[in-house]
């Protein structure tokens, strides 16, 4: 069966990360996020345990008249926690202030947006992981007491003010649930972990995108990109938009599966999703370290990559695929990365004993 949707117009977005990043660009993050993002609970493809648990907590929080409690999303980058956020907000029918932890720098940049929210509001902190001690505190009593603390003045004639807060919920999002402190953890009464999406999940998202996009693509063609898209949305997207312009280019109006193949070759992603960096990485493991283990920054100079891209971006995919493995003494290619790329495993000879 072939599922045919029209297409109309064509859109070329700019790419420096790497293909199958899942961190976007700014031009890709904006188009993904405005065109494609789902509005409605209804709307979002997958995390079924996620929306049914939102669901009730927001029509609870709704008949009782209050706003819903703080909740926090974690998970690895990609997944929608951006997006659960906006929809938080579109269900109980209010508004979202949104920012980033690295972007408040101070006290009066946080108080600044707190002041401002109207009664049951929705402040979204992303990568709230990185926000600044200082700011965290001021956080604690505005959570728990809707209540702000203030010190004005310096010095001997310093005095403290406490303001009161609309009642708003704050609506957070981090890869890195670890790096919070307990107590800004312990306040949020929600803790929702996003997993991973599963290849018909993704495969579903795709065929959604492409008929907001107005492109032509047949099933197996959006199956084929969703089993190369590392199981994310935004990477699956983000290959959709780059299959749809080399469709463009060679006058194609429909997707099919022989233009999916030709255009991810030609970007380098194969057939389990990783692309010209993550086998770089592998192979330089293999062939300049025989397969490790060695200390991750060795791995990032030898690959001309930042320790945090290896970390945060290739590595937890080759650790899902099994092709790597952390180890005390650092990182170790396996069995498997060696046969994904087609080179055999050397067995390490017995050292023979010396005779003197």
């Amino acid at each position: 069966m072939v599922v045919i949707i029209m297409l109309k117009k064509n859109f070329t977005a700019t790419r420096k990360e790497p293909i199958v990043s899942p961190i976007a660009s700014g031009v890709d993050l904006k188009v993904i996020e405005e065109t494609l993002r789902p509005r409605k609970l209804e709307e979002y493809i997958g995390q079924d345990q996620i929306k049914e648990n939102l669901s009730i907590s927001i029509q609870a929080a709704k008949s009782r008249g209050e706003p819903l409690e703080h909740l926090i999303f974690y998970g690895p980058p990609g997944i929608g926690k951006t997006t659960l956020a906006n929809i938080v907000a579109s269900e109980m029918g209010v508004s979202i202030r949104t920012t980033s932890g690295p972007a408040i720098e101070k006290q009066g940049d946080l108080a600044a947006l707190l002041t401002n929210l109207k009664e049951n509001d929705v402040l979204f902190i992303d990568e709230i992981h990185r926000l600044k001690t200082a700011a965290e505190e001021i956080l604690y009593s505005a959570m728990e007491d809707f209540k702000l603390d203030l010190i004005i003045g310096k010095g001997p004639g310093a005095r403290s003010m406490r303001l009161n807060l609309p009642k708003f919920t704050l609506v957070a999002a981090t890869t890195k649930i670890a790096q919070l402190s307990s107590p800004l953890r312990d306040r949020f009464g929600h803790l929702v972990k996003i997993d991973f999406y599963t290849e018909l999940d993704i495969q579903k998202i795709i065929l959604r995108s492409a008929r907001i996009l107005e492109c032509e693509i047949e099933v197996d063609a959006a199956a084929e990109i969703a089993r190369r898209a590392r199981k994310t949305p935004r990477i699956a997207n983000r290959l959709l938009k780059r299959v749809r312009d080399f469709a463009a280019v060679k006058q194609q109006m429909r997707i099919d599966l022989t233009i999916v193949k030709t255009a991810l070759e030609a970007l380098g992603v194969d057939e389990l999703g990783l692309d010209s960096a993550d086998r770089k990485i592998l192979e330089t493991l293999i062939q300049k370290f025989d397969g490790g283990p060695v200390g991750l920054n060795t791995l990032a100079a030898a690959t001309a990559e930042e320790e945090e891209t290896i970390e945060d971006v290739y590595e937890p995919y080759l650790l899902q695929l099994g092709f790597l493995e952390r180890t005390p003494r650092g990182r170790k290619a396996t069995p498997r990365g060696y046969s994904h790329l087609g080179i055999s495993v050397q067995i390490d000879r017995p050292l023979t004993p010396s005779l003197f």
